[in-house]
């Protein structure tokens, strides 16, 4: 299973051209797994056979991770890079049957994602405070990620020659590297603007060949990476009276406040980089989730709401 794995690395990388956190997140999932087939099996994970993956290894292994008080979110995401990985192995014909094909995916619970008030996204772009080289970029960031509603990984990714400031226009490079161009808005560029002039982004390598300059630097000058993103993001939102958020809130608060104001959905799709635009519908659905919050928490005669809404799932007779 071992030189399996590695196959299938090469495959998402070089075929799918995968993300690198795309990649790493799969080799962990499968690493776990060789690990667990490993001891139940007794032998050393170099001697695990691919067969053995067989779907009552899975079905113990998913059993093992509930026991670990593992997220439904988790055990769906590793089952999902198992029957991902078996599926490539039956198509190189490597196996006869996917065994993860058929296993049922653990149930998840219903969570609205957390989104931002335009009063709470406001406030949380002023957080960083002074002109600081670090307190100017943290502001940048913020600005980027509401104005763009781009991922961590994208933001992470931009590099100097991704802005476009006198159009007011951003490259991104989304999932499966696939790039998109979407606007920044002014204030966003102000930010930008502002951070560049107080760092010193190193244009060239030692032996003078032009480098890609990454927008978001650290204190030592090396890239930022998508850890520390969330670290920052996380590091301001605590002063939000509704607790810290993760930089993915800014994404949905993005569409979300598009969607209120009357922007075109498949406008939103395209920004977003959504390849279905049956995900960027979720925000429908989550803008009239937050109508009706409002509406049963602030109308007086609220309580008088048919019983349906509150219990969706069962027959109004």
């Amino acid at each position: 299973m071992e030189g399996s794995i590695r196959t299938f690395v090469t495959f998402l990388d070089v075929e799918r051209r995968a993300s690198p956190e795309t990649i790493r997140a799969y080799q962990s999932d499968l690493r776990q797994f060789l690990s667990y087939a490993s001891s139940v099996c007794s032998v050393p994970e170099s001697q695990v056979a691919l067969e053995a993956g067989d779907p009552l290894m899975i079905r113990g292994y998913l059993t093992w991770l509930d026991r670990k008080r593992e997220k439904k979110s988790s055990m769906a995401r590793k089952l999902a890079t198992l029957r991902t990985f078996y599926r490539y192995h039956v198509r190189e014909k490597r196996v006869k049957a996917n065994p993860a094909a058929e296993m049922r995916t653990p149930k998840q619970p219903q969570r609205l994602p957390r989104i931002l008030t335009k009063d709470d996204a406001n406030a949380l772009m002023e957080f960083p405070e002074g002109d600081g080289v670090l307190s100017l970029r943290d502001r940048a960031i913020l600005e980027t990620l509401y104005s763009t509603g781009a991922r961590v990984s994208e933001l992470v990714s931009m590099n100097m020659d991704d802005l476009n400031m006198n159009d007011g226009l951003v490259r991104l490079r989304g999932k499966g590297r696939k790039e998109r161009i979407v606007p920044i808005g002014t204030v966003a560029i102000e930010a930008l603007q502002d951070y560049q002039t107080r760092s010193l982004p190193q244009a060239w390598s030692s032996r003078g060949e032009s480098v890609a300059v990454p927008v978001f630097r650290n204190s030592r000058g090396s890239r930022l990476t998508a850890r520390s993103v969330d670290r920052i993001v996380v590091k301001h939102s605590r002063r939000l009276t509704t607790g810290p958020i993760s930089p993915h809130a800014l994404r949905h608060s993005f569409a979300t406040h598009l969607l209120d104001e009357g922007a075109d959905l498949r406008a939103i799709q395209e920004m977003l980089g959504h390849v279905s635009l049956a995900t960027t519908q979720k925000y429908t659905h989550l803008a009239t989730d937050r109508l009706l919050e409002v509406y049963d928490r602030a109308h007086p005669r609220a309580g008088r709401m048919p019983a349906a809404r509150h219990n969706p799932g069962k027959a109004s007779c």
